[in-house]
């Protein structure tokens, strides 16, 4: 393995020069997103009542993501033109989407549209699951759901990892998937579920999937994942709440552990985020370890409340 930070990785990244060749220039994504007018999150909430049928359900998967996108400000204030995205989801286990274990490939495919729409070079979607990736991706629904729009789909090899300064509390130096931090933007799109040992899994948690050797993570939990979100400096988070893994995460296995709630959150803070997904499991937020260490590392408030917060009604 060969050992960088994030910081050199990036300097001397082939992808990021191939990115300046199609004119995206450093810094432009952080101006656009210090627009004025521009929310730090935003939440669409379907205004109907009952459970949506198979054909609704994914309409509406559509709608509520493409709501929450345009009420952050909209997939340009992220997205340059020419830019290589990497879209994130939870791939982790081999189970169908009804299960809620895995995020709902209708919220990932409607990202990837919308990132082709800003002007996006290419969109790789990909994660490094628990099970096997041959037999969790296929389950999940997403390639299927992608690939008709042109994202390219990616296989991760456990075996080309490079060992990367983290420089965290816990983890200093850290196997990571290079794929993922050469990128010019990483969007995070998690489920909302429970979890046995962190109590809840979303945002942040969701970045163990750029890493291997996660058995250290279960040492310290809450810090490692504080370590690594840290190192990944989230620029945006969707997080999928349509069907949302009340309990037995994060596997699980039983329909009547899933509530459709049909809701997506999209912003910029990982930790507020969290916060209020915490909420769609029943839970407070300042007794979940992972949020509490977020915010105490700085990566964000939880008081989602008090940010410049967009909430808005689909029908």
């Amino acid at each position: 393995m060969q050992r960088h930070s994030r910081r050199e990785f990036l300097a001397h990244s082939a992808v990021a020069a191939g990115a300046l060749a199609f004119g995206v220039q450093p810094g432009s994504q952080l101006q656009a997103a210090e627009n004025s007018g521009s929310a730090d999150m935003a939440v669409a909430r379907w205004q109907g009542t009952g459970t949506p049928d198979e054909k609704q359900f994914k309409e509406l998967s559509v709608k509520l993501t493409e709501r929450a996108i345009d009420a952050l400000g909209g997939m340009k204030r992220f997205v340059g033109r020419g830019a290589v995205v990497w879209i994130k989801p939870n791939i982790a286990f081999e189970r169908k989407p009804e299960f809620a274990a895995t995020t709902n490939p209708d919220v990932v495919a409607t990202l990837v549209r919308l990132c082709f729409d800003a002007g996006a070079k290419t969109v790789r979607i990909g994660d490094n699951p628990v099970h096997d990736a041959r037999r969790t991706y296929p389950a999940s629904g997403i390639p299927e759901a992608v690939e008709k729009f042109g994202a390219e789909v990616v296989y991760l090899d456990r075996a080309r990892t490079r060992e990367m300064k983290v420089d965290g509390e816990r983890l200093k130096m850290h196997p990571v998937f290079p794929e993922m931090i050469e990128c010019d933007l990483m969007i995070n799109v998690p489920i909302v579920k429970h979890h046995g040992l962190a109590r809840a899994t979303m945002c942040m948690k969701n970045y163990m999937g750029v890493v291997e050797n996660r058995r250290l993570f279960h040492q310290d939990i809450a810090t490692c994942v504080a370590d690594i979100t840290r190192f990944m400096k989230p620029k945006i988070c969707v997080l999928d709440a349509t069907r949302v893994l009340l309990r037995n995460g994060p596997t699980g296995g039983k329909i009547e552990d899933v509530e459709v709630q049909m809701q997506v959150a999209a912003g910029t803070d990982p930790v507020a985020l969290d916060s209020w997904g915490a909420e769609r499991l029943g839970m407070k937020p300042n007794e979940i370890g992972t949020i509490t260490k977020g915010q105490e590392f700085g990566l964000g408030k939880m008081d989602y409340r008090s940010l410049a917060l967009r909430e808005v009604a689909v029908v």
